[in-house]
């Protein structure tokens, strides 16, 4: 029986210098797709990074994708807030698109990490037996 898992996707060792690179080149990619957005008038600061974020977590693992979270807040505050280019002070509206940014990346991350293990888990065979359970009767 085959078993379950993302088939063809690499899976990433979460330490090493290419989950990194990845993480960098992931953020790019989806500076790159939210430039688009934001050209076609879209207001959603983060819109693009959000599921990049979730599937690195996966790929590469959560240090990785913490990585490419740290580096997202400055890029998107830099790049994508107005004024475009600039660092100023923040608006309270720029401010709490950083602070649910957090929120959610710190959700997505541990839920993609936990996807990664269960994937992981269920590749070495899933859960062994110990014997006699607790939860049926023996009676």
């Amino acid at each position: 029986m085959r078993r379950a898992g993302l088939v063809g996707v690499p899976r990433v060792r979460p330490w090493s210098w290419q989950a990194f690179l990845l993480g960098f080149v992931v953020v790019a990619m989806s500076a790159a797709l939210q430039g688009v957005c934001v050209a076609l008038g879209a207001k959603l600061y983060f819109a693009a990074f959000l599921p990049s974020l979730f599937v690195l977590g996966i790929i590469a693992g959560a240090p990785a994708a913490a990585f490419a979270a740290l580096l997202t807040v400055p890029l998107v505050w830099w790049a994508f807030i107005p004024p475009f280019f600039r660092f100023m002070p923040l608006s309270s509206a720029g401010a709490d698109s950083i602070n649910l940014f957090c929120l959610l990346a710190v959700l997505l991350i541990g839920l993609a990490d936990l996807c990664r293990e269960t994937m992981a888990m269920i590749s070495r065979g899933g859960l062994k037996p110990s014997g006699e359970s607790t939860a049926t009767n023996s009676q």
